[in-house]
């Protein structure tokens, strides 16, 4: 026999340890042939003083394994306490995670019986990099990163994944429309990996219709690739559509780490009650087998799952009496699974597993560009004078010189000097935007300008250097400008 391959196992918070021991005798009747690495994470941790919720001996744990599964932990709430699944995926550089929603009709209720998606999320960058600031009394921003590298990969990541399982469409989605910079590269990246597989039809949707269609049109979708945060709520909106978010099971991929989870959280109103349904967990462990080189153990597994769930055997969540002939416990759910182990069910079908190795993602460094500084942007905090701009205005402007001018001035976003903007409100952060009177500047200018604005007593809480890249703008306009 082989020698068993080790994996990382979390119990975790709330209903996790109920789960997680139901999916692991599941694993072990189908012939996983596992070895279990233990390790505590989760609010206990957190409540022991570390503050990512994770010790050192998990990490080291994870480290020799590369192979994550997790169930459900609470974060704490109030005391600066950190997601920990928000750091492991980016300590682990776990970029692209992968959530097939699937409906299974008749036997659990949903509204699109052939629902069939699979949303493909960026997982490290965005506004998840948790990047905040409050820079004055009355304002705080949370910085949106977006690298060309990290829409490649997770872009090439979902056509791959479209090509090895059968996928005909992939479909990205942004709000490219408003942010220019940010979602524009990605749709940009989008649009050049795309020719590159001219067998999968490949489209773009603005997120707000493209969440509408995960709602009211999913038969339209195959595979989503989108950012972050979008990603994260359309993850949901999908499973809730096709029935239930406790169906759902989610892979977080890298190169070199993988982590297996449910998408739902620790649900401590039920926890030790023994009626919450493993199969997200279930389902997150049946791909972990797949990424594991053991295609034909998660099609078993999956199998026995589906047959269960046609033989009306259902937890008290998806229990309906039209479809459900038993109610039953976690365990007794995990029974019933087990004894179906070896049959196939009848008149639910699935995909097969692709039997190929897992994805190896390579992304293009793009060569070296011109890049010239051509202004800069000085926010300051300031709310005198009944918040004015037609005084604060002239007081930024006569601090022009030196080759760089005054462009304008704006407030949330929309330019109120020079000129007037029918502003009802106006906040105590300003942004000012210096231009080069001859196209170009350098740092030195630059400094000095900031060094006039000291000198004038204005608080300068933030600046953003303006930059061309091979002669094409790299930051915003404003609104109204």
């Amino acid at each position: 026999m082989a020698a068993s391959r080790e994996i990382t196992v979390a119990y975790g918070d709330g209903i996790g340890p109920e789960i997680m021991d139901a999916t692991l005798r599941i694993l072990d009747a189908a012939g996983a042939n596992l070895k279990y690495d233990v390790i505590e994470i989760g609010e206990k941790v957190y409540r022991s003083g570390i503050p990512t919720g994770i010790p050192q001996e998990a990490w080291d744990s994870l480290r020799r394994t590369k192979v994550f599964l997790k169930a459900p932990i609470t974060t704490p709430q109030g005391g600066g306490y950190k997601s920990l699944n928000v750091t492991m995926r980016k300590a682990l550089s776990m970029y692209a995670n992968v959530r097939p929603v699937k409906a299974y009709a008749p036997y659990v209720q949903t509204p699109y019986p052939h629902m069939d998606v699979v949303i493909i999320r960026e997982n490290e960058e965005d506004l998840y990099a948790g990047i905040e600031y409050q820079l004055t009394a009355d304002t705080v921003q949370a910085n949106k990163l977006i690298s060309r590298p990290g829409c490649e990969r997770i872009v090439r990541y979902a056509f791959e994944y479209a090509k090895q399982y059968g996928r005909k469409k992939v479909t990205c989605m942004t709000k490219d429309n408003i942010m220019k910079q940010a979602d524009g590269l990605f749709h940009q990246v989008f649009d050049e990996v795309a020719k590159e597989y001219p067998d999968i039809e490949a489209d773009h949707k603005i997120i707000d219709i493209g969440s509408a269609l995960v709602a009211a049109r999913p038969d339209r979708l195959d595979v989503i690739v989108t950012l972050n945060l979008y990603g994260d709520i359309i993850s949901d909106i999908a499973a809730e559509v096709a029935g239930s978010v406790g169906l759902g099971g989610s892979s977080n991929i890298g190169e070199d780490f993988a982590m297996f989870e449910a998408i739902h959280g620790s649900a401590p109103d039920i926890s030790g009650q023994g009626i919450a349904n493993p199969s997200g967990l279930l389902g997150g462990a049946i791909m972990m087998l797949v990424h594991l080189g053991m295609p034909e153990v998660a099609e078993k597994v999956r199998n026995a799952w589906l047959k269960t769930l046609e033989d009306g055997i259902h937890t008290a969540d998806i229990y309906r009496p039209q479809v459900s002939t038993k109610k039953v416990s976690t365990s007794e759910f995990a029974d019933a699974v087990i004894e179906r182990m070896g049959q196939a069910p009848t008149r639910l079908t699935a995909r097969p597993y692709a039997k190929g190795q897992e994805m190896r993602i390579t992304v293009t460094r793009p060569a070296e560009v011109p890049k010239a500084i051509v202004g800069v942007d000085v926010y300051l905090d300031w709310h005198v004078d009944g918040r004015n701009a037609a005084v604060l205005g002239p007081q930024v402007e006569a601090l022009a010189g030196d080759g760089l001018r005054l462009h304008f001035v704006e407030n949330r976003g929309v330019k109120v000097y020079p000129g007037t903007a029918p502003l009802d409100f106006l906040n105590d952060l300003w942004r000012c935007r210096f231009v080069a009177d001859n196209g170009s500047a350098t740092a030195t200018q630059v400094a000095a300008l900031l060094g006039r604005f000291a000198d004038a007593g204005l608080d300068v809480v933030q600046t953003a250097t303006l930059y061309t890249f091979d002669g094409k703008r790299g930051y915003s306009l404003a609104q109204g400008e």
